[in-house]
C-alpha cells in the first residue's frame, strides 16, 4: 500500500472517527432535548387537558337559575309609592332589565373594566397585559386583567379566594359562560349584581345612592360616575377622595372617547355631576315612622300566603298593599295634629278598613318604625264594646225599642255598675241607651240575652274579633270560662284592627271579609306570584240586625262634641272609655265609626297604657275628646271628593218572643215598633268650635217609672201590662 492510501485510508479513519464521537455526543444531548421538549409539551398539554375536562365538567346555569340577594319593596295601592324596603345582609341590590340601563352607561362601565367584551371569549390576553403593566409601573388606573365575565362568575359562581385553583374555575366557567349566554344577558347579570359603593349592589341601587333616582334616568356624566367606582368602590368615593373619584371618572370618559362611542367634542363639555351627600342616604333604612308597622304587617302576611323568605330577599319583589295614600296621609296627620297638644307620653292606634274587601287602607301604630304598635294592641274598649251586646240582642229579636231601666245595677260580689256620671236617666229605649252610652242599661240588657255574656262574646268574634292574640290563646274570656259581665263594657282587651274589622262587617250589612294588606306580588321580572280576590265573604249577621244597630249608632258622631263628618255625610259611631282602675281618671279613650266605605278605630291612650290620658286641657279625656277628633278629620280626609253613600233603611225586628227567657220582668218592656226612618243628608257642618267643650247634657229622657208598692200587674204603656213581684 502506497503512503497515500494509507494517508487516505488514516483520513478517513479519523473522518469515521469523529463522525462517531460527534454522533454518541448528540445521542447523549437528545434525552435532554426530549425531556425539555417533553416537559414543555406537558406544561402546554396537561392544563389543556385539564381545561378541557373541566370544561365537559363545569355546568353553567341559565341566566334565571343563577339568584342573587337583592331588595324587595313595600308600595301603597298607587305601585309608586314606596313604604318600606326588605333589605338583605347582603347588601342593596335591585334587578332591572338591560333595557332599562342607558346605552351610555352600559359603554362607560365597559370603558372601565372591559373595553373588548363584545369580541373577547371570557377572558383577555390584552386586559391581563395592561394589568401587568399598570402593576409594574404603579398605575392602578390602567385596569384589571379580568375580564366583566370573570368578574361576574367570580361574585355569581366562585367566589374571590386567592387561589390557583379558583382561577382556573373562574377561568373555565368564564369561557364556557361566553359560549352558552348572550353577550348582553352576561352584562345584564354583572350591572345588577357589581358592588358600586355606599352599600349599593347593581346600578339600579346605585342609581339611588349617588343620585337618588332610577337609572334609566342617569345622564352620562352620572353614569361614568358610577362606573368609575367599579375598581375601588371605597377608594373612590366621591365624598372622600373628590380627586381621585374624578381622576377615574376622567379615565372613563376618555376611555368612551377612544371606543368611538361618545363624541370628543361632547366629552370635552361634560362637567363631573354633583352626588348626593351619602349622610342623608342608608340602604339598610327599611321604613320609617308607622310603615314600619305596616312593613311587619305585611311580612307576616306574605309568609302566610306561602311566600318564602328566599322570595322576599332574592327575587326582588314588588309588594302592592291595600294602603290608599289619600287615607294614609290623612290618618298620620289628623293623628300628628291632635298629639301635639297632648301630654308627652300620648299615644294613639287609627286602623281603617274598607268594608266590602276588608283591605286596610289607612293604618297608624305609632311614630318608631320598630317600637310598639299601638294599632295592632291589646287594649281595653270600654263603652265601643256594647254595639256586640246590642247586636246579639237585636239577633235574639230584642228591638230597638225596647225600653231599659239606666239606674245604678248590682251585680255579685257587692260590684255596682253605674254610668259615667253616676246618674241615670230612668228607662229609655235600647237606641237612646246606646246613644248615652249607660253603662247599666246594657248590664241589664245582656243579662236578658240567652246565653248572657257568652253571647256578647260571640258575636264580637262573629263580627270579627280575634279569637287569640301573641301571648292570649283565647280571647273575651275568663281564664277559658264564661266572661264576666263587664265583657259589655269593654273590661277584656281587642285591638284597634280587630275594631275596625267588626265595624266593617256592620257596615257591609253583616258580611265579613277578612282583613288583609297585600294586594299583589309580583318579582323583579314581572312574574306575578300573588293577587288578591275577595271573594263573596261570609254572612255572620242577618242584615236587619247590622241596619238596626248601625242606625242606632247614627246620632253618636254628632253628638260626640259635634264630630258629624263633612259634607251632611252620614255615619255609624260609637266612643268609650276605660278607667285607670278606681281613680276616676281614664286610661283608654275610643273612637270608632263607619261610613259605607270606610270604617275606622281610634284609640287614644299613653305610652305604657297604665298612667292617665288627659286631654289638651288637664282633664279627663274621654272618647267623644281627641279620639274623636282624630277619627273625623281621617274620615273627612279620606273620603273628600268621594260620593256620599247612605246606610240601608233598617226592616222591623219583628222576629222576638216577647220577654227573653233570661229577663226579670224588669229590664226589658217592649215597646210599640218604631215607625220606620229615612235617612237624609244632614245640613251642613257648622264650623268647629276652636276649643274642646265638655260634652252636652243628657237629652231629657222619660222620667222613672217607680216601682216600690207597686200591685200585682201595672200598666206602663198603653196595652202593655207587666207582671210585679
Amino acid at each position: 500500500m502506497s503512503d497515500k492510501q494509507n494517508s487516505s485510508s488514516s483520513s478517513t479513519s479519523g473522518s469515521s472517527q469523529a463522525k462517531g464521537a460527534r454522533s454518541a455526543k448528540g445521542q447523549r444531548r437528545r434525552p435532554w432535548l426530549l425531556a425539555v421538549l417533553g416537559a414543555l409539551a406537558a406544561l402546554i398539554l396537561l392544563p389543556l387537558g385539564v381545561f378541557l375536562v373541566a370544561y365537559v365538567t363545569f355546568d353553567v346555569p341559565e341566566p334565571e337559575e343563577l339568584t342573587s340577594a337583592q331588595v324587595s319593596s313595600i308600595y301603597a295601592s298607587d305601585s309608586s309609592t314606596e313604604l318600606a324596603r326588605v333589605v338583605p345582609p347582603e347588601g342593596n341590590r335591585r334587578q332591572v332589565p338591560l333595557e332599562e340601563v342607558p346605552e351610555q352607561l352600559q359603554n362607560a362601565v365597559l370603558a372601565a373594566e372591559d373595553r373588548e367584551f363584545w369580541t373577547n371569549q371570557g377572558f383577555s390576553f390584552t386586559g391581563f397585559g395592561r394589568a401587568v403593566i399598570g402593576q409594574l409601573t404603579g398605575n392602578p388606573s390602567a385596569g384589571g386583567g379580568s375580564t366583566i365575565t370573570q368578574q361576574y362568575v367570580k361574585n355569581a359562581l366562585v367566589g374571590d379566594e386567592h387561589s390557583y385553583v379558583r382561577k382556573a374555575r373562574e377561568l373555565v366557567y368564564s369561557v364556557k359562560m361566553t359560549n352558552e349566554w348572550s353577550k348582553e344577558e352576561i352584562l345584564a347579570a354583572y350591572l345588577n349584581t357589581v358592588y358600586l359603593g355606599r352599600n349599593a349592589y347593581g346600578v339600579e341601587a346605585a342609581s339611588h345612592a349617588y343620585f337618588d333616582k332610577p337609572v334609566s334616568q342617569l345622564s352620562p356624566e352620572e353614569g361614568a360616575v358610577l362606573a368609575a367606582t367599579i375598581q375601588l368602590p371605597s377608594q373612590l368615593e366621591p365624598w372622600t377622595n373628590p380627586e381621585g373619584s374624578q381622576s377615574r371618572w376622567n379615565y372613563v370618559l376618555d376611555g368612551m372617547v377612544e371606543m368611538g362611542v361618545l363624541p370628543a367634542a361632547e366629552r370635552a363639555g361634560m362637567q363631573y355631576p354633583e352626588t348626593r351627600d351619602p349622610a342623608a342616604y342608608s340602604a339598610y333604612t327599611e321604613a320609617t315612622g308607622t310603615n314600619g308597622m305596616i312593613k311587619n304587617h305585611v311580612m307576616a302576611e306574605l309568609e302566610k300566603i306561602g311566600i318564602t323568605e328566599t322570595d322576599v330577599t332574592t327575587r326582588g319583589l314588588r309588594v302592592t298593599t291595600t294602603i290608599d295614600m289619600q287615607a294614609q296621609n290623612a290618618t298620620v296627620d289628623s293623628v300628628r295634629n291632635n298629639l301635639s297638644s297632648l301630654q308627652e307620653d300620648a299615644r294613639a292606634g287609627v286602623v281603617s278598613v274598607e268594608p266590602g274587601t276588608g283591605a286596610v287602607r289607612a293604618y297608624y301604630g305609632g311614630e318608631d318604625a320598630a317600637g310598639w304598635d299601638y294599632g295592632n294592641a291589646a287594649l281595653q274598649t270600654g263603652s265601643t264594646f256594647k254595639i256586640f251586646g246590642l247586636a246579639a240582642a237585636l239577633q235574639q229579636g230584642i228591638p230597638l225599642s225596647a225600653v231599659y231601666d239606666s239606674s245604678p245595677v248590682a251585680l255579685p260580689g257587692n260590684i255596682v255598675v253605674t254610668n259615667w256620671d253616676g246618674g241615670g236617666a230612668g228607662y229609655s229605649t235600647l237606641a237612646e241607651a246606646l246613644k248615652q252610652s249607660f253603662n247599666t242599661s246594657f248590664i241589664r240588657l245582656q243579662e236578658d240575652l240567652n246565653n248572657t255574656t257568652q253571647d256578647t262574646a260571640d258575636m264580637a268574634h262573629a263580627l270579627g274579633m280575634a279569637k287569640s292574640l301573641p301571648g292570649v290563646p283565647a280571647t273575651l274570656t275568663e281564664n277559658g270560662a264564661q266572661p264576666y259581665d263587664g265583657i259589655i263594657l269593654g273590661q277584656y282587651q281587642s285591638r284597634p284592627l280587630d275594631m275596625a274589622t267588626a265595624l266593617a262587617t256592620l257596615a257591609n250589612r253583616g258580611v265579613w271579609h277578612e282583613t288583609y294588606f297585600v294586594e299583589r306580588v309580583e318579582t323583579s321580572t314581572g312574574e306575578v306570584l300573588f293577587q288578591h280576590e275577595a271573594g263573596a265573604g261570609e254572612r255572620r249577621v242577618s242584615e236587619v240586625v247590622a241596619d238596626n244597630l248601625l242606625s242606632a249608632m247614627q246620632p253618636i258622631a254628632a253628638y260626640s262634641n259635634g264630630n258629624a263628618l263633612a259634607g251632611g255625610r252620614p255615619s255609624a259611631s260609637k266612643t268609650g272609655t276605660a278607667q285607670l282602675g278606681d281613680t276616676g281618671r281614664n286610661k283608654d279613650a275610643w273612637m270608632i265609626g263607619a261610613t259605607p266605605q270606610l270604617a275606622t278605630a281610634v284609640w287614644v291612650g299613653t305610652a305604657d297604657n297604665t298612667s292617665a290620658i288627659y286631654n289638651a286641657w288637664g282633664g279627663n279625656m274621654f272618647g267623644s275628646g281627641s279620639p274623636a277628633s282624630i277619627w273625623k278629620a281621617s274620615m273627612d280626609g279620606a273620603l273628600e271628593g268621594k260620593e256620599i253613600e247612605y246606610f240601608a233603611t233598617p226592616g222591623p225586628i219583628n222576629f222576638g218572643t216577647g220577654i227573653p227567657a233570661g229577663g226579670n220582668g224588669l229590664s226589658y218592656m217592649p215597646a210599640p215598633p218604631a215607625p220606620a226612618t229615612t235617612y237624609a243628608p244632614a245640613p251642613e257642618e257648622e264650623p268647629e268650635p276652636t276649643e274642646e267643650e265638655p260634652a252636652p247634657a243628657p237629652e231629657p229622657a222619660p222620667a222613672p217609672i217607680p216601682v216600690p208598692d207597686l200591685p200585682d200587674t201595672m200598666e206602663i204603656l198603653p196595652g202593655v201590662t207587666i207582671n210585679l213581684p
